[in-house]
């Protein structure tokens, strides 16, 4: 297969063979199909539930569209009289002058046009506007179609810095980020330093007893065993765990509040104004209690006692409890812990780790998504949050259902509760992608996934006549700096107005890509991120196993976290009761501020009990 891929390669690249693949798949109807549009003939069928919705979509809202997206848009604002129009042929059949026929696509011909074609040019009103709202929304997710008036499906492109503030603001963004005008040194320096890591890590392969290439030039990696713990740290272990306080949640909460009181300050009325409630510190801590654990009210609610009553705590969280309040609150707990000893050795503080934590919402939520194999019958969303090196989380962001992590892991590092951003960040394998390496790369964090799947890894080269022994096979990719060269400006443009907070980096993300192909802007970023994919996978693979040591370090430290959350969270079976985004929000950002109490309080009492 690697051969085949390779003479393929040699003629077109694996981006341009899937593009052309779609298309076929679009517009080429399987052979042995009998009845190919079933499932759209079934959707026709379903007209009566959306026709009130599409005639009123296009007056409600303001859409904007790029060159891309405006047949499209045009269509869906004429779409209105379409549906209004009374026809004299028989329902739902109307005159084909009504309709735009560019926005109908393969699949929908049959369906639109008829199969055999409509009498007189007659087209099916239902079908068309099914297709017409097919295409809205690709154009839509692809950001081709965009709403100014909303933060979600705004226009990423007119965020982004240009004109006199892209002027004033370069010079000390690419100072920061050291980043050139002219990439040609920079480019020059990343090839010689790829170069030199393929001789090396290849000339020590022989030395190398944990790692095997085939036949087929495929890497095969032993995986990092684990270290035997010593006497002396199980015994420690043991001492110090027999030291610590047993308390419950709810006391720890308290405790860690008295040591923070800017954590009870971080939460104010959604009003502004001051908050005139007495021992407000108590039913805050309820809150968190109640939410984190997810159980509600009733084992926390307590009658005559006013800091606990029911009605006091529902005013409470829905009042002082949002992501404004409890991202401030956090940011104290990240603060004192890091300033801790036993917290210091354990590391800087500037590792990061990302990762998902999936969670069924089995009540009808417009946010939750489906997929059997994590949330079985019922559907789920993903609390994708990040960790330090020191063991306490820094930030997180809600994601509907399952989608690739890689699309919102740029955003949870630039939306980190407060100090500096992280130079490393580990991430599992699912969560990596050739663009994700060169964004991260051009903000100057280095990133360093799991690799799971190494045999199918390739490797890439800017050198095609660089020989690189058993390396060869492996380095079967090629890098066209040219690429990067001619989008330059471009990627310096876009990198800093992700930098500056200008523009959400999944904006940007969704931008680069049309329907999981990279753009040329896209291409150019995941170009330059190949040079970086391959030094890790080299690093990886290479004799010093403390790299790839690391990295399950804290991964493992990630997945501690994630058991610890759901120890917290189990009530109700730990599903998510909330119907809209806003209320998993509220409530997992509750969970994560949960987690940092224990561990905050975890560590100080860890610390007195070492010393």
């Amino acid at each position: 297969m690697s051969e085949v891929w390779e003479a393929i390669e040699a003629v077109v690249t694996r981006a341009e063979l899937r593009a052309a693949l779609v298309l076929v798949n679009e517009n080429v109807l399987p052979a042995d199909a009998e009845d190919p549009d079933d499932w759209r003939s079934e959707l026709v069928g379903r007209y009566s539930t959306v026709s009130g919705f599409l005639k009123l979509l296009p007056k409600v809202i303001c859409f904007g569209a790029n060159a891309e997206g405006a047949p499209v848009l045009a269509a869906m604002r004429q779409l209105p009289e379409v549906l209004a129009y009374r026809s004299r042929l028989p329902a739902p059949l109307i005159p084909a002058k009504m309709i735009d026929s560019r926005v109908v696509n393969g699949p929908w011909k049959r369906l639109v046009f008829g199969h055999p074609v409509h009498e007189g040019g007659a087209v099916n009103r239902h079908a068309y506007a099914f297709c017409l709202l097919e295409q809205f929304y690709r154009h839509l997710k692809r950001r081709e179609i965009y709403a100014e008036a909303s933060t979600k499906w705004r226009n990423p492109q007119a965020r982004l810095l240009e004109g006199q503030a892209w002027k004033r603001g370069r010079p000390d963004v690419l100072t920061a980020l050291g980043l050139p005008e002219d990439p040609d040194a920079l480019l020059a320096d990343h090839s010689r330093t790829l170069d030199a890591a393929y001789r090396e890590v290849g000339g020590r392969l022989d030395a190398n007893t944990e790692v095997r290439i085939d036949d087929a030039g495929k890497i095969h990696l032993t995986g990092v065993k684990a270290i035997e713990e010593p006497p002396s740290l199980v015994d420690l272990r043991k001492r110090t765990t027999a030291m610590l306080p047993r308390v419950d949640l709810p006391e720890v909460i308290l405790e860690v509040m008295s040591w923070e009181p800017t954590l009870v300050e971080a939460f104010t009325a959604v009003s502004g104004g001051r908050s005139r409630l007495e021992d407000l510190p108590t039913s805050i801590a309820a809150c968190l209690a109640a939410h984190s654990m997810n159980v509600g009210y009733r084992p926390i609610a307590k009658s005559g006692v006013p800091a606990l009553e029911r009605s006091r705590l529902s005013h409470v969280f829905q009042n002082y409890f949002r992501p404004e309040t409890l991202a401030p609150a956090n940011a104290p707990l990240v603060a004192r812990q890091a300033g801790l000893p036993l917290a210091k050795a354990w590391g800087g503080g500037l590792v990061a780790a990302v990762d998902g934590m999936r969670f069924v919402v089995p009540v009808p939520a417009a946010f939750a998504r489906p997929n059997r194999k994590f949330f079985g019958s019922s559907r789920g969303m993903t609390w994708l949050n990040a960790i330090n090196d020191q063991g306490i989380g820094r930030g997180a962001k809600i994601v509907s259902g399952t989608v690739r992590d890689s699309l919102h892991m740029v955003d949870v590092i630039f939306g980190l509760d407060g100090g500096e951003l992280p130079e490393i960040v580990v991430s599992d394998t699912g969560s990596y992608s050739d663009l994700t390496f060169g964004l991260l790369e051009l903000l100057n964090i280095s990133y360093r996934p799991a690799l799971a799947d190494l045999p199918d890894q390739k490797g890439w080269r800017i050198d095609p006549g660089a020989d690189y022994g058993p390396l060869n096979a492996f380095a079967r990719g090629r890098i066209d700096l040219r690429k990067v060269r001619r989008m330059w400006p471009d990627i310096l443009r876009v990198v800093a107005s992700i930098y500056t907070g200008t523009v959400r980096a999944y904006d940007v993300v969704t931008m680069l890509q049309r329907e999981g192909h990279p753009t040329a802007l896209g291409e150019a970023i995941a170009a330059y991120g190949r040079i970086f994919k391959s030094l890790h996978i080299l690093a990886y693979i290479d004799v010093d196993e403390t790299y790839r040591r690391d990295i399950k370090h804290i991964r493992n430290l990630q997945e501690g976290r994630h058991a610890l959350a759901r120890k917290i969270c189990h009530g109700k079976k730990g599903e998510l009761y909330h119907r809209y985004e806003r209320g998993l929000e509220n409530q997992l950002g509750v969970l994560g501020l949960a987690l940092n109490c224990v561990v905050l309080w975890t560590t100080l009492y860890l610390d007195a009990a070492r010393s």
